[in-house]
């Protein structure tokens, strides 16, 4: 399943990633537009195929200074939204 998300209170604009079907529910082919670019391109090298809940268990909490999230945490609650049926 492809997701789109805006993210709040970042400097990235949008969030796109699939979902696979598996049990694992792995994520892939992250793309984000706007903020830190080469950051943003390795945190979507590292999250390829990774189970989805286990990248909100790694991302959820991380902080951009005081922003109160960063775009891990809002690629976090993206999924998290994603899981519970909420993003679709």
């Amino acid at each position: 399943m492809k997701i789109t998300y805006t993210p709040c209170g970042t400097c990235s604009r949008l969030m796109e990633f699939e979902i696979d079907d598996t049990e694992a529910r792995r994520v892939h082919n992250l793309k984000v537009t706007k903020g830190c670019m080469g950051n943003l391109q390795g945190i979507a090298a590292l999250v390829e195929g990774m189970p989805a809940a286990e990248v909100v268990s790694r991302l959820r909490g991380i902080m951009c200074g005081n922003k109160g999230t960063s775009c891990p945490d809002q690629l976090a609650t993206a999924i998290e939204q994603t899981l519970q049926g909420q993003n679709d």
